[in-house]
């Protein structure tokens, strides 16, 4: 018997059978609910159950606390209803209108751009076209049938092949085949678009971008999407890296900041290398924002890259400089090690 979900701040409604995650039952029924991993690692999903009952799977610790539990928290992705629910977790407009596809692809180009980072571009076949918002993921469906996610470094309006950024994750079956084994020309298989993260244009707000790592890769759709756009908010990229080489698109970013109106990079490393001669911010790139802006109140932010970042960014930007909770939009780049030990 299938039970009823009720959004507590629109009254929409829609059904959830048993055993069936809450999100994708919204998903199904076209109610566009916020969500990253859809597999317990990165908290996207997290909302309130304000009436009902729920069975909440299994999840990473840091994306649930056993505190926010006794509070009502649950991550949807992996909750099934118990009962009739009444659940409080904003919506998401926009994805609503974008269908999610599966598609074949053929490697277009595969191009080194640091020792462990890869650009990999993806042909479509003849005549097709993929829809997306700047910011959205694909997932590879690989021959076993488990999925790896990445983000869409293309804008929605170029034409010619998808762009995806692709570090390489010492032993971790996919990259280590991408980076030995793959060759242009192979034929890959992927679902998109997913996730929700993506930019918020019905805003006047400025905006700034957080992005660690390859958490950049959507941040460049974004601006490209920007650009093309022609939107005039102001926008400053903080980009954080360990030393300068994994900054490996700089010179897109400094050519942006030239060429854009209302547009500062920051660039943040953590750990320069002695011949980086690095005269630039150091520290967590989380920690600059605040440095240069301690009052977020009047911001939007989008923050993409490793957990840590993103949980941290999240926590003190919102608990002690006045970002709104609802003007912070994230996809934290989990992997199946964020899993390993799951509560």
């Amino acid at each position: 018997m299938a039970f009823n979900v009720t959004l507590k701040q629109s009254g929409r409604q829609f059904q959830v059978e048993p055993d069936e995650p809450v999100l994708n039952a919204a998903l199904r029924q076209g109610i566009g609910l916020p969500y990253g991993c859809k597999n317990g690692a990165c908290g996207s999903c997290k909302g309130s159950v304000v009436n009902g009952e729920i069975e909440q799977g299994a999840h990473a610790a840091s994306a649930l606390s056993n505190d926010e539990k006794t509070r009502g928290m649950a991550l949807f992705c992996c909750a099934t209803a118990q009962s009739d629910l009444e659940i409080d977790i904003r919506e998401v407009a926009g994805v609503r209108d974008v269908q999610v596809r599966k598609l074949p692809t053929r490697i277009a180009d595969i191009e080194h751009k640091a020792d462990d980072v890869i650009v990999l571009k993806l042909q479509l076949p003849a005549n097709e076209r993929l829809q997306y918002l700047a910011g959205q993921y694909l997932e590879f469906i690989l021959k076993d049938g488990t999925r790896r996610s990445y983000s869409m470094a293309s804008a929605p309006h170029e034409e010619g092949p998808l762009e995806l950024h692709i570090r390489h994750m010492p032993g971790g079956a996919f990259t280590d085949h991408v980076f030995t084994q793959l060759k242009v020309r192979d034929i890959l298989r992927f679902e998109a678009p997913l996730g929700t993260f993506f930019l918020r244009e019905d805003s006047d707000k400025p905006i700034v971008l957080l992005a660690s790592g390859t958490g950049f890769a959507p941040i460049k759709a974004i601006v490209e999407h920007a650009i093309h756009q022609k939107l005039e908010r102001p926008m400053t990229l903080y980009w954080g890296a360990r030393e300068k080489k994994d900054l490996y698109l700089m010179d897109l970013a400094e050519q942006w900041a030239k060429d854009i109106p209302n547009f500062r990079f920051v660039p943040v490393l953590s750990e320069p290398a002695a011949n980086d001669a690095w005269t630039g911010r150091t520290g967590f790139v989380h920690r600059a924002v605040i440095d240069d802006l301690p009052d977020l109140s009047g911001y939007q932010v989008y923050a993409c890259g490793a957990p840590v970042m993103v949980e941290s960014a999240q926590r003190d930007f919102s608990q002690h400089h006045g970002l709104p909770e609802n003007e912070f939009f994230a996809d934290s780049f989990t992997s199946a090690a964020d899993l390993a030990n799951p509560v």
